[in-house]
């Protein structure tokens, strides 16, 4: 019977699903740590989680170790510790290393969350990816604009997704950019090339050490064009055609990279672009599951719950691969204008012509402000055996539904 930690900063909505799936596990004894207290977790939750620690800092892994600690006392050990936050992933580690409990150690981790040492990583053996440089100053990064040419992209090196990223198409906008980054010494802002194509991310199952499962997506359009305009009501597919032929160039460069990072065992998401010519670059990778509602989206193509699959692997080392029987595919809703949400229009064409494609709906709510998050205030779910009907019936709903503001 496994003593298992799992940590989240908050009790939300996709922690919660996460709880409830690891501690649904045969002979778990499931303890949890958080910064919200226990009083915020459902009745059904506090019911079937055996402790949970309070903390004001998770990610300080001093914090993260006394929790840790102490629920061992109370369990008569931990057997293993995870959590899918980004942020949470090295503190995770460090955590790991420090008492001895199974699972990704602090240098692994930290090739993970740092990007331009990933980057480095890959460089060095041979993976295509954007080049880049670490910049301390707005002098720095335009230097590095000019030798590989406008535009550029600005990021923090431990950023996750497109969130504070910034395009840049000239030394105006680059320097503005640097500015809203405030690099200095020692803390520096990462700048890549920007790579012209089309965004896509490959998601990964690892057991020690070799990669077991895989799953693809492709963004329309890419997410940095999302971030950059809140009113696109953009789409994720998810093609049924995983193993097709024309994705042997990633999946090889794919496997070739969490090797180099040092991936064990668990759940990667990996962000990759095919550029206009064919080839292929690597963004960069995460060690924990995808957003984007990319985890639904495997659920639905699979027929199967993806978050306890996860769990099962985090906890047992165990992935028994699932029949792809569908291709899937999300439309996030977002409102155009200003002011708070008024109404949603076209879902009556949506039921009448597409219906029978939907799988998941969640609506955006009249009166509420609209959300600040890329995935904007509601969503769509579609799934078909064939991909071109999934594509087809997104095209058709982004056209038809609008989110009125006023």
């Amino acid at each position: 019977m496994p003593n298992v930690v799992f940590a989240a900063p908050i009790l939300s909505e996709n922690a919660s699903r996460m709880i409830e799936a690891a501690a649904s596990l045969p002979g778990v004894r499931l303890a949890v740590i958080t910064q919200d207290p226990a009083e915020k977790m459902s009745r059904e939750m506090a019911q079937s989680v055996t402790a949970h620690w309070r903390v004001n800092d998770i990610l300080d892994s001093a914090q993260l170790a006394w929790a840790t600690e102490e629920l061992s006392k109370r369990l008569g050990g931990v057997d293993r510790l995870f959590g899918a936050y980004e942020q949470l992933q090295v503190p995770l580690a460090e955590v790991r290393e420090k008492l001895g409990i199974v699972g990704m150690r602090p240098g692994v981790a930290n090739r993970f969350r740092d990007k331009s040492e990933m980057k480095n990583v890959f460089r060095a053996n041979g993976l295509p990816c954007a080049k880049h440089t670490l910049a301390e100053s707005a002098d720095e990064a335009v230097a590095f604009a000019k030798m590989v040419g406008y535009p550029v992209v600005v990021k923090p090196p431990a950023g996750a997704g497109s969130i504070a990223t910034f395009k840049a198409d000239d030394e105006a906008a680059l320097r503005d950019a640097v500015a809203k980054s405030a690099p200095r010494k020692g803390y520096p802002a990462l700048i890549e090339e920007f790579i012209l194509g089309d965004e896509y991310s490959l998601e990964t199952i690892s057991i020690d050490g070799k990669a077991v499962w895989h799953s693809l997506t492709h963004y329309y359009p890419n997410p940095l064009d999302v971030v950059r305009n809140k009113w696109i009501q953009w789409c994720v597919v998810s093609p049924r055609e995983v193993d097709d032929a024309k994705y042997d160039d990633i999946r090889a460069a794919g496997s070739r990279a969490l090797e180099v990072l040092g991936m064990e065992t668990g759940l990667s998401h990996m962000e990759w672009f095919r550029r206009r010519d064919g080839t292929i670059a690597i963004s960069e990778v995460a060690a924990r599951p995808p957003g984007a509602q990319i985890t639904t989206l495997n659920s639905r193509a699979h027929d199967i719950d993806f978050v306890r699959a996860w769990t099962e692997v985090m906890i047992f080392g165990t992935f028994e691969k699932p029949v792809r029987k569908y291709a899937v595919g999300i439309a996030f809703l977002r409102g155009q204008g200003t002011g708070r949400i008024k109404a949603v229009h076209g879902l009556d064409v949506v039921a009448r012509e597409m219906g029978s494609l939907v799988v998941d709906v969640k609506l955006p709510v009249p009166g509420a402000m609209p959300a600040s998050s890329y995935e904007g205030d509601g969503y769509i779910i579609v799934r078909h055996p064939e991909t071109v009907v999934v594509m087809q019936a997104l095209q058709r709903l982004i056209s038809v539904v609008r989110v009125e503001l006023g």
